[in-house]
């Protein structure tokens, strides 16, 4: 397989990808949000990729958000949106609040209490509950429906549960992903079932299993690498 060398032409070929894998699932790509992971990469890559169409970004660290929102602070106002998809902190919860598109990584009632506190009078902070299907004592998030309706059924006044998210047990193979993806949307369907809460937003695949993901009924891909190639630094924090 030829290399792609370029950041428009991996753009390219995962856009293909996506519609590839809508069309095999009979759905339609306007359904899926392609996020691209811009963690770690510097501002002139999210420059480019805007140029090429990309509007929605995702980022891990809320410091490294904070200044690449300042940097890219025209882009934003022409219509960038932010995702915060990394693990969140409740000390940094006053920093994002109301000021993201979506939170994808609300792993616990601490962290939604927190953001329903921090959220400014007037704004609406839409998130994502994230769910640890894989029990990996190294990811955080909910693990059952029980667990996950007093969340939902909890008058919140300043978030908006939106959907689901997860992060499947890291392996090379795609199809090992499948059924974490199944199991995902499974719960989502049962909590709205119990709660009569809408979840519309399934938040799972990246660059290696996005097709998988989309066949089982993701409405977000987080995309990074296939789209920006190695991140720069990922030893760094």
């Amino acid at each position: 397989m030829q290399q792609l060398e370029t950041l428009p032409e991996r753009i390219q070929s995962v856009r293909d990808r996506v519609h590839r894998a809508c069309e095999m699932a009979h759905r339609d790509p306007a359904d899926v949000t392609l996020l691209a992971v811009s963690k770690r990469h510097p501002e002139e890559a999210l420059r480019e990729a805007w140029a090429c169409g990309l509007r929605q970004f995702g980022e891990s660290y809320v410091q490294e958000w904070q200044n690449k929102r300042t940097a890219l602070s025209d882009l934003e106002e022409q219509g960038l949106k932010w995702h915060i998809i990394g693990h969140l902190q409740r000390n940094k919860c006053k920093y994002i609040a109301g000021h993201v598109s979506l939170i994808h990584s609300v792993d616990s009632l601490n962290v939604a209490n927190e953001l329903e506190r921090r959220t400014p009078e007037g704004h609406t902070q839409p998130i994502l509950m994230q769910f640890n299907l894989g029990k990996e004592e190294s990811k955080s998030g909910w693990e059952d429906v029980d667990d996950a309706i007093p969340v939902l059924e909890h008058p919140w006044e300043h978030i908006r549960i939106e959907g689901l998210m997860t992060l499947p047990p890291n392996t090379a193979d795609p199809e090992a992903a499948r059924v974490y993806f199944q199991q995902l949307a499974q719960l989502r369907d049962r909590l709205q079932e119990k709660t009569g809460v809408a979840l519309p937003q399934l938040s799972m695949g990246m660059s290696h299993d996005l097709e998988v993901a989309i066949a089982e009924g993701s409405t977000c891909v987080r995309v990074g690498t296939a789209i920006f190639g190695p991140r720069p630094n990922p030893e760094i924090p």
